[in-house]
């Protein structure tokens, strides 16, 4: 596909056919959508502008944080959150139709392990001695399961995975629990928020910090900072620094603009503290229709 002088590039983890790309879509529909194999592809291909921005996942309801996303954000890249998608995640078992009648049958399902994961009571109710594979995505899974139709093997990926590589869904929704959503952080590397007036959420600012030492009560000063500011925290969470055990930074979600006064005197209060504080932007947060 040739680009468009007007169109905007943007990475997703692919291959076609994933709940990235949905997500991706759902913000971007009339933009060049580039599927990549992995989460450090996309970012790296958003930090060395070979695209204008990436979209990846951050955070399952069930299955809890992306680690790779949140520690190359860290670690390897100086990137900003310019918009944040909630998508509504809905699994379902496929397999070649060539298999369809002998579904019950099948000797491996393949996913990615969030999926396989959140499909966990139904499998081992329905597939309890069949051996699960992993994929480094649904729609890897169900790309799979298309170009191998002699075997006799199912994936398990979304609706738009199983138009996309002619499965035929067997069984829907075998999903544990019905209220699941993925987070997506849209990453640019510029400071900007993607604004739509229509439908745009709360704002919210995400910060990594870390702490100066491992002194009593050193978190709780941070946590200070912004209680007294009354600067309502909607998540923190802590990742190995990699330098050794006990070591960690914090990854810090809160419900204010980085503008507001607010949040300025926090931040500089921060670093009065000694913390070395990352600001990954203000955002809004958009949900899948």
């Amino acid at each position: 596909m040739a680009k468009k002088e007007w169109e905007k590039r943007i990475a997703f983890l692919g291959p076609e056919g994933t709940f990235t790309e949905l997500a991706t879509k759902e913000l971007f529909p009339n933009d060049w959508t580039i599927p990549f194999k992995s989460i450090p592809e996309c970012i790296e291909a958003v930090d060395a502008g070979q695209v204008d921005l990436a979209v990846v996942p951050v955070e399952n309801a069930l299955e809890g944080s992306v680690p790779l996303t949140i520690d190359y954000l860290f670690h390897e890249a100086d990137l900003f959150i310019s918009a944040e998608v909630l998508t509504p995640i809905e699994q379902n078992l496929m397999v070649h139709k060539n298999n369809v009648e002998k579904y019950e049958e099948i000797e491996s399902v393949y996913s990615h392990p969030h999926a396989l994961a959140q499909c966990h009571k139904y499998l081992y109710y329905h597939f309890k001695s069949v051996p699960l594979s992993q994929s480094s995505s649904t729609a890897a899974a169900a790309q799979f399961v298309a170009e191998n139709p002699e075997l006799c093997v199912a994936a398990i990926a979304n609706v738009a995975a199983a138009e996309q590589y002619d499965l035929q869904i067997v069984q829907k929704n075998i999903h544990d629990f019905h209220f699941n959503h993925t987070r997506f952080f849209v990453l640019s590397k510029r400071n900007d928020r993607i604004e739509r007036d229509e439908d745009k959420q709360q704002i919210k600012t995400t910060l990594m910090i870390k702490l100066p030492s491992d002194r009593s009560g050193a978190l709780h000063q941070v946590l200070s900072v912004f209680a007294w500011r009354q600067i309502n925290l909607s998540k923190i969470e802590s990742r190995p620094l990699k330098t050794g055990l006990g070591d960690y930074f914090f990854i810090v979600e809160l419900l204010e603009d980085e503008n507001a006064p607010l949040m300025r005197g926090a931040m500089e209060e921060l670093r009065t503290l000694g913390c070395s504080v990352k600001s990954l932007g203000s955002y809004y947060t958009y949900h899948q229709k």
